[in-house]
């Protein structure tokens, strides 16, 4: 029962539906409860809801947010040359990291179907690259996203925020994908009462709806709809025990934090796999249910092949590198300096990005898959 697709509709729909759906959807309820006018020109509200740099995978954006800059925008020579910079870090993130990270889980994975072929190190492997290709997948269009807004005239709004260094499991949903997070607090949780609720059975109700909602918004599979629960216990647990606002002190918030990476990192197992009984078999063979190696020619193989990029990973989800470029700037005291060095750097890896995504082949987003 568990194992299989849930059977919904055989139709073919177009990629990225969900995305420009909630904006629609954020729009019509936003004209409802007057936080926003009416819009009167077609024209202007086609392009809204077409607005092709986040059509398809986001980040969501509500009208009001850029209501102003459809009716009239300025394009600077500034913010186009940072929006160029933005989309090539963008979109070397997808195709240096990202693409590098699924040959690695794609490999690991591909295991699930014969788990004691698949040891313990090399299962972590698998584990762990996925993690990092999910981010730098998503995140990298994100970027690329808000990068062509800017070259357009519009400000997109940020949809990840290093959710990978977070101390508690909520702090990392206000991280990850926060445009999606604030669609389903805005328009599901807080209608519903949100936390300042009477009693606490509805509270979970409320914390129970958005998941079951969030993980059936990702697809028509079980393993989502479990994903989606699997947060659901999480921050319910961090809700009623009030977790992420108690001072822990540092040894405790620290172990807190490894724990909620670790929550992180098995979530995306269940998510990666095609199906129940495959997650079942992969999260049993991270531990050695099967009877697994602890360490194989696969995981020494793809250990030693991709040991620089894994550590470009970890330091690329790290938020240092967000603070180089002005810190820089100000240690140099030469600002323009940096921004042409960066720049130089941004076109660089575009040029390399470019050339390995020809060599390599067609490499999808994930998230135009929702």
């Amino acid at each position: 029962m568990f194992g299989d697709s849930i059977a919904v509709t055989k139709i073919i729909l177009p990629i990225g539906i969900s995305f420009f759906t909630f904006q629609a959807i954020s729009y019509v309820v936003d004209v409802y409860r007057k936080e926003t006018p009416a819009q009167k020109n077609p024209w202007h509200l086609g392009m809204y809801i077409a607005l092709f740099p986040q059509l398809i995978a986001g980040p969501i954006v509500r009208y009001k947010t850029i209501a102003d800059q459809i009716a009239e925008r300025t394009i600077t020579i500034k913010n186009f040359s940072l929006g160029i910079n933005r989309f090539c870090l963008g979109f070397a993130m997808k195709v240096l990291l990202a693409n590098n990270m699924a040959t690695v889980a794609d490999e690991a994975f591909k295991l699930a179907a014969h788990p004691e072929k698949l040891s313990v190190g090399f299962a972590w492997l698998g584990a762990i690259a996925y993690t990092f290709q999910i981010f730098f997948d998503f995140a990298g269009y994100s970027a690329m996203a808000i990068g062509l807004g800017m070259m357009l005239g519009f400000t997109f709004p940020e949809n990840f925020n290093f959710p990978y260094v977070s101390k508690t499991v909520t702090e990392f949903w206000r991280r990850w994908h926060m445009s999606l997070g604030q669609w389903f607090r805005d328009y599901v949780y807080f209608p519903l009462g949100g936390s300042r609720v009477d009693t606490k059975y509805l509270l979970v109700r409320n914390l129970f709806i958005v998941w079951f909602l969030t993980g059936v918004w990702h697809g028509a599979e079980w393993t989502f709809i479990w994903w989606g629960l699997w947060y659901f216990a999480l921050i319910t647990f961090e809700k009623l025990t009030n977790l992420p606002k108690r001072n822990l002190g540092l040894p405790l918030s620290t172990l807190y934090m490894a724990f909620t990476l670790l929550c992180v990192v098995l979530g995306w197992v269940v998510f990666r796999s095609a199906n129940l009984h495959e997650a079942k078999a992969y999260l049993g063979a991270m531990v050695g249910r099967h009877g697994n190696p602890l360490w194989d020619n696969n995981a020494l193989r793809y250990l030693n092949d991709y040991k620089i990029l894994l550590l470009l990973c970890v330091v690329f989800s790290l938020p240092l590198t967000a603070k180089l470029r002005p810190w820089l700037g100000k240690k140099l005291k030469a600002v323009p300096l940096v921004d042409s060095l960066f720049t130089l750097l941004a076109i660089s890896l575009l040029i390399l990005s470019v050339s390995l995504l020809v060599i390599g082949g067609h490499n999808p987003f994930i998230y135009f898959n929702f």
